[in-house]
């Protein structure tokens, strides 16, 4: 389909979704959700993306939800928000946590509101010095959804967690970066060069090996330690069968570079 509020396409193995509403910081509208989520079922049935870099267009990864298109002012029958987030906010991030394939968040610019939680509920995030990590529920009455009141706690601890939650204050990339929230922050210019060089590895990588890896260590918080054992015990004998398994060996023991392809 030709899509209207973001860019998608698969070259060599680079699955790349652009949020595309730039006028609008990149905010969630009805349809872009729609858009997304048709795209993402793509990625996740086209064998040849073998990994998700998931970026926004302009100035800015993402604003969260655009409140024009569900407004509501004093006085008016209310919005039912426990739906949106039912409907739209939460498949979207179950789709980014269960995808079988590496998702790369590309954060070019202020990621806020649910913007800022899709940017981190990608597994590994690369941010421009310049981006900025809001949480600004708290400015309209609201609490951190998209799965922000479980992975901020989860990954700078509860205090700092409850900081974000409560006062909006805006989050460099470099202090993500240094508390743990993001896996990098690089120089503005050097976003683009980087987040590509990551994804073409990533492309021509171990895909059900680094499947399994995203699955492990996101369930690994709600596992006993002897689970986990008997999980990881499970995934080595599943993945021991695999081709790319044979493949890694016999590249290591022959000294040349290993070749791929995902099964």
């Amino acid at each position: 389909m030709g899509y209207q509020t973001i860019q998608f396409d698969v070259v060599e193995g680079v699955a790349k979704l652009t949020l595309n509403r730039p006028d609008r910081l990149n905010s969630f509208t009805t349809q872009m959700h729609g858009e997304v989520a048709e795209a993402l079922e793509k990625v996740a049935e086209d064998k040849d993306a073998r990994v998700l870099v998931l970026t926004g267009a302009g100035r800015g990864f993402c604003a969260g939800q655009d409140l024009a298109d569900r407004a509501v002012a004093p006085g008016e029958e209310a919005v039912d928000l426990g739906a949106s987030v039912e409907r739209f906010y939460a498949p979207l991030i179950r789709r980014i946590a269960n995808l079988q394939k590496p998702v790369i968040g590309a954060v070019n610019g202020v990621a806020a509101g649910a913007g800022a939680n899709i940017a981190l509920a990608c597994d590994i995030v690369i941010a421009a010095r310049s981006a900025k990590f809001i949480q600004s529920f708290a400015n309209i009455g609201l609490i951190p959804d998209s799965g922000g009141s479980w992975i901020l706690p989860r990954l700078i601890g509860q205090a700092r967690a409850l900081g974000l939650a409560l006062t909006g204050e805006p989050l460099p990339a470099e202090t993500a970066e240094s508390w743990g929230l993001i896996w990098k922050c690089v120089d503005d210019d050097a976003l683009t060069s980087e987040v590509d060089a990551l994804a073409h590895r990533f492309a021509v990588g171990p895909t059900r090996g680094f499947a399994a890896t995203k699955r492990l260590i996101r369930q690994s918080s709600l596992q006993t330690l002897e689970d986990e054992l008997n999980l990881e015990r499970d995934a080595m004998r599943e993945l021991g069968f695999s081709e790319d398994y044979r493949e890694g060996v016999a590249a290591f023991m022959a000294k040349r570079e290993p070749v791929f392809t995902g099964r």
